[in-house]
């Protein structure tokens, strides 16, 4: 699916032509032809290229990134910084990968630049799409710093909202992932009903980095790597019990430590998830900005969403639907 969508972003193959004038994040490799190295297309597709010839300002650097023509965007524009999908914000090096917020705020500043003096505007979709991730993993230090990101991006789109009136923001998730919750039982006592946040903030690796580094260790040499390295330095643990660091030794597949190191933080934490898949909880819904927002309270199908955006857009659908069969 992702090796057709490389081809539907920069406008080929669709009756539609180009419909997206700005894409910045990651999967480089389903833009590359399958003999290209780093590559992961099923096919010898070179959308790369194409998207070039078709005129897209292509780029792949942070240097690239911060050169930006802001006042003058040359759009349209595609940012691609990483080979699959971008760095958990708590990996992210910031001399080679934009955060969040830097990317939104780019976006947005570059759109209403090129949107200045057309009566149309523009509509751009920005996705904290790693929160998911992070809660598939139960991994909570990273799913809070992925939730912390994407929170900054609200922050700073409500003010945008606010000096341009005419503008609605609308946040919402697909769906829950893990069944997240707080004031996790960790013993058989009757539940103190807390839960400790700080506990997460000195850890400074995700699991999908963690778990890769301890399986790749010698034998000889894991168990001082796993006590000094990844439980001492990198999580503050120093309390671990003998059983979970034979556990963290002995495992054999990269989703098995992900699974210890993502418990023992959540007890830290005294969080917990109950599930590694999506849930059926209902998910927050929030809009902002232009009056006809309160269309949006209360509770919604997911439909209505696109049906609000439909009508405040005055979109024509059903000609879309037309030309696209």
């Amino acid at each position: 699916m992702e090796d057709l969508i490389a081809l539907h972003e920069i406008g080929d193959i669709v009756p539609l032509g180009r419909s997206v004038d700005l894409m910045f994040g990651g999967g480089r490799c389903h833009f590359l032809k399958n003999s290209t190295v780093g590559s992961c297309r099923n096919d010898d597709i070179d959308v790369k290229s194409i998207a070039i010839d078709k005129g897209w300002n292509w780029f792949e650097t942070r240097n690239d990134f911060d050169g930006l023509n802001i006042e003058n965007p040359q759009l349209p524009v595609a940012g691609i910084f990483t080979p699959d999908h971008m760095s958990y914000n708590i990996d992210r090096d910031p001399k080679v990968e934009p955060s969040l917020l830097e990317m939104a705020s780019t976006a947005i500043k570059m759109l209403h630049q090129a949107t200045f003096s057309s009566d149309k505007g523009f509509f751009i979709m920005i996705e904290g799409s790693r929160i998911d991730m992070a809660a598939h993993s139960n991994d909570p230090a990273t799913h809070l710093r992925e939730i912390l990101a994407y929170n900054e991006v609200i922050e700073w789109v409500k003010n945008y909202v606010d000096e341009h009136p005419d503008t609605v923001m609308i946040s919402v998730s697909d769906h829950e992932t893990g069944g997240f919750s707080v004031a996790k039982q960790v013993d058989k006592e009757y539940p103190s009903y807390l839960w400790y946040p700080e506990a997460l903030s000195p850890i400074t690796n995700s699991t999908e980095i963690i778990a890769p580094a301890i399986l790749e260790k010698n034998p000889d040499e894991k168990r001082d790597f796993v006590v000094d390295v990844v439980l001492k330095e990198w999580m503050s643990i120093t309390n671990a019990s003998e059983s979970e660091i034979d556990e963290l030794c002995t495992a054999t597949r990269i989703y098995d430590i992900e699974e210890i190191l993502g418990g023992m933080a959540s007890t830290l934490a005294q969080v917990n998830s109950w599930c590694k898949h999506h849930s059926a909880v209902d998910v927050n819904l929030y809009a902002y900005g232009h009056p006809d927002h309160y269309k949006l309270f209360g509770n919604h199908e997911n439909t209505d969403i696109g049906e609000f955006i439909t009508e405040f857009l005055s979109l024509d659908l059903q000609s879309v639907t037309t030309r696209l069969r």
